[in-house]
């Protein structure tokens, strides 16, 4: 097997032994499923929160916002700093700062003090995931890379999925401060592992940091990511929402201009230029315009269609975690024979035919034919997460993997807020405003579902420009083809 680890990001500490190099990869998974968690929890509690802080539902949204604009901003320069102060510091930063913004908003007594403190939370959340790949990356062979990479795959699909339930329990149960404070135990545990565990990589020689980039990319995305944050509601009219859209491009447009100045942008952009590394990215993004938005339009198809409660809800789309956990270990024999442009271009078809079958429960479909469906889902969803997390990886040389890692993580966090505003227009396109039946309800959510997987369907087109051996570094494919 080839060594990843060949360049000057060398460990600074021993090489991880064998029980560290098996927790690595279950460590990262923790860390981004209380990240994932997080948004998904705190949606459910927006009521009991704003009646707390005497402030109106809608001026919660700043408190969602906040965060989402954090990470936009942050995930950008998490490769930079890893490489500058070391992964296991960066790492443990970034837990230690989004714990301490999740206590700190858990003791907030205004509104105003919760968004400081979801921003503190999001400078952590922004380094926490590009750094943990970064990390696994750096440790694993790229032959191990599948493998390592599939249980990161898992907390993507579990965390919106407990996130309605967990927050429905903990505001009916308890206090909604709790909401906050479930992060802080599994923080400091994530914490005590990192020292014990975790490797340190840092670079020799680093770069300046591009602060005139970070300030026009950062700008950018942020104000894109607001305006994805507000999308479909009326606090803006179409002329406000079309100026920012307009500042934004501008402020991105100038970035593109900046970076082919300098020597060394904040985003190395000619990474496109790697077939594999520019098909897993724009793949991975056009592909979650399509199912991003199933976390959102399921739960309403549940609870306000078929008139389920949200607990039951949640345990009905439970069944695609449990198939992303018990199927990891067939992802790399999968790749492995069919190889990454055969797995991208039929799975991705298959996640658009699930949509299109999701499309087909009513209020007479059996509840086991849901519960197969989203078992199914689930498997073809870890299947697409890992294909395109571990392809992104595939060519790229030691000394590019921070700034690929900052970018795939930047571009990941711009789809699902793509994937969640393309899932609202076509639910407000679709969904009538005044629905006086169930019936109604359904039939709209069937056509956005509908819409979104004949869309999942077409992003193959971005998969087909790979070539059939292409990855073969990471899956092994050669190997299981005798050549």
């Amino acid at each position: 097997m080839d060594p990843l680890n060949t360049s000057s990001a060398a460990p600074l500490t021993a090489p991880p032994g064998v029980a560290s190099k098996r927790l690595l990869p279950w460590l990262v998974a923790v860390a981004f499923f209380m990240e994932s968690l997080d948004t998904t929890i705190l949606n459910t509690a927006v009521p009991a929160i704003s009646a707390a802080l005497h402030v109106a539902p809608l001026s919660m949204k700043s408190v969602l916002a906040s965060y989402t604009l954090s990470l936009a901003v942050f995930i950008p320069i998490s490769g930079w700093m890893a490489d500058r102060f070391g992964t296991r510091r960066v790492f443990a930063s970034a837990i230690g700062l989004f714990t301490l913004g999740s206590f700190l908003c858990g003791m907030s007594s205004n509104i105003h003090l919760l968004v400081a403190c979801r921003i503190l939370q999001g400078c952590g959340g922004a380094m926490m995931v590009p750094v943990g790949r970064l990390t696994l990356v750096r440790t694993f062979a790229k032959s191990e890379l599948i493998r390592a990479m599939s249980f990161v795959a898992i907390p993507g699909l579990v965390g919106p999925m407990l996130g309605p339930i967990a927050g429905g329990l903990i505001v009916g149960y308890f206090h909604w401060r709790f909401i906050f404070f479930v992060n802080i135990p599994i923080g400091l545990l994530g914490l005590l592992m990192v020292y014990m565990h975790l490797p340190d990589y840092r670079e020799a020689r680093t770069h300046p940091l591009d602060i005139v980039g970070l300030i026009l990319f950062g700008s950018g995305i942020a104000l894109l990511s607001y305006v994805l944050e507000i999308f479909g509601e009326h606090t803006l009219s179409a002329r406000e929402i079309l100026g920012l859209l307009a500042i934004s491009f501008s402020l991105l447009a100038g970035y593109l201009l900046h970076a082919k100045r300098i020597a060394y942008p904040l985003l190395q952009l000619g990474l496109f230029r790697i077939r594999t590394f520019s098909a897993a990215v724009s793949g991975s993004f056009f592909t979650r315009l399509g199912i991003g938005g199933v976390p959102f339009l399921l739960p309403l198809l549940y609870q306000v269609g078929l008139g389920f409660t949200a607990i039951q809800s949640g345990l009905l789309i439970m069944p695609q975690a449990i198939a992303a956990m018990s199927t990891k270990f067939l992802m790399a024999k999968v790749i492995a024979r069919v190889g990454y442009r055969g797995v991208l271009i039929s799975n991705t078809v298959m996640l658009g035919l699930l949509l299109l079958l999701f499309a087909t429960i009513g209020l007479h479909t059996p509840v086991w034919v849901i519960v197969l469906q989203a078992f199914c889902y689930g498997t073809f969803s870890s299947l697409q997460y890992t294909s395109m997390n571990t392809l992104t990886y595939a060519d790229i040389s030691e000394e590019q993997t921070s700034s690929a890692s900052s970018i795939a993580s930047t571009v990941q966090q711009m789809s699902i807020s793509f994937g969640v505003a393309s899932a609202g227009l076509a639910t407000a396109f679709f969904v009538p405003r005044v629905h006086s039946n169930p019936g109604e309800m359904i039939h709209g959510i069937h056509q956005a579902l509908v819409v979104l997987g004949g869309f999942t369907v077409l992003s193959t087109i971005v998969f087909s420009r790979l070539k059939s051996g292409d990855g073969s570094s990471v899956s092994q494919q050669k190997e299981v083809h005798g050549g």
